[in-house]
């Protein structure tokens, strides 16, 4: 069974849709859907505040690229259109493969410009650290170690401190 940490983040529209948007296209491989925050933009600061997420997602036939077109899927559906200008610019949905797991449970390792796993700047996004521990307790970003351990990293606690749970939101699916 391949395992992976998708992030879901929206700052464009109606927010909760797009992420609920990611939830329905993953359908069935969504085995958990973390609580919801509300973050400042991370990189690109002009512009307006996110909605993010963590879904933990199962398949047994999913290949790690098969995670990313799913990302992709999710964003198409979400009417995404990339910036160049603006790698971190503002965006319906972004979908980032965080990790992926083989059916051994083994972390993938891959260094391919197409699909970099895990991700390479996950270990310093608290948007993305501190869903997925609600998730997982005991969870770990493979290569980088616990996740309450990256979370309470002196350069993230401005991020985590900056971060606003919205309980008021659910994104689990109704499929």
């Amino acid at each position: 069974m391949s395992r992976a940490v998708l992030a879901i983040g929206s700052n464009l529209g109606d927010r909760a849709a797009h992420l609920r948007t990611a939830v329905a296209v993953l359908g069935r491989c969504v085995r958990h859907v973390s609580g919801v925050y509300e973050t400042p933009p991370w990189g690109d600061t002009e512009q307006p505040s996110y909605l993010n997420a963590v879904v933990l997602a199962a398949d047994p036939a999913a290949a790690p690229r098969d995670w990313l077109e799913r990302a992709r899927a999710c964003e198409a559906a979400a009417g995404r259109e990339r910036d160049p200008a603006r790698r971190f610019g503002p965006r319906t949905l972004d979908v980032d493969v965080i990790a992926v797991w083989d059916a051994d449970g083994r972390p993938v390792v891959s260094d391919d410009p197409y699909l970099t796993l895990p991700h390479p700047r996950a270990h310093l996004r608290a948007f993305v650290l501190r869903p997925w521990l609600d998730l997982e307790a005991d969870g770990e970003l493979p290569g980088h170690g616990p996740l309450a351990a990256l979370l309470n990293a002196p350069e993230l606690a401005g991020d985590v401190a900056a971060m606003t749970p919205r309980p008021d939101l659910s994104l689990e699916s109704t499929t």
